[in-house]
């Protein structure tokens, strides 16, 4: 008689997606918990660009950074980046249209991983906040922002594919590389 050890199987992605009530409450939960944390950071990030909220450098100070970066139109490009930060931050941390705000926090941060790219990977000159909320942005793009969403209430496909994810990052990768090639 084979041992019951022999013919127990790892948990295939199928058992993950038929996870009983509490499974998928703690899931939802770590979501919302992780949207939370890098979407208030990245909005706070933003209102720094446009409002000089938390000792920021307001649009004249982003633009002056902008400027002295390569960026054209530096003005726009601050009130574009401020704009993007704030409400892409806000959205993700809502769990609002969670794949194309993760999708702008993903693009904004490549630009700003490209520009510190080179200093290191430790602060303050390095590149490890702008890669971890780079990553921290895909993953939730990749996963969906869980139950404990406003998406929920919307009348949006269900459940959310890895497509719709995959498709939006791509964009905000798209997008993010244009605003690199104006870049001098």
């Amino acid at each position: 008689m084979p041992s019951p050890h022999l013919t127990e199987t790892a948990p295939t992605p199928a058992a993950h997606a038929d996870a009983g009530p509490a499974e998928q409450r703690g899931l939802d939960v770590g979501l919302l918990v992780l949207r939370l944390a890098v979407g208030l950071t990245v909005a706070a990030h933003g209102s720094q660009k446009l409002f000089g909220a938390f000792g920021g450098g307001g649009i004249d100070g982003t633009a002056q950074f902008f400027g002295q970066t390569g960026y054209p139109s530096p003005k726009a490009m601050a009130v574009v980046a401020g704009l993007t930060e704030t409400l892409g931050g806000l959205g993700l941390a809502l769990g609002l249209l969670a794949p194309l705000a993760g999708a702008a926090v993903f693009g904004t941060m490549l630009n700003a991983l490209a520009v510190k790219w080179g200093g290191g990977f430790f602060a303050p000159a390095g590149i490890e906040y702008e890669l971890l909320l780079v990553v921290a942005a895909m993953a939730l793009t990749l996963t969906g922002p869980g139950r404990l969403a406003a998406d929920s209430l919307l009348p949006l496909p269900r459940p959310h594919r890895l497509a719709h994810g995959a498709g939006t990052l791509l964009l905000g990768a798209v997008l993010a590389g244009v605003v690199l090639l104006l870049r001098s």
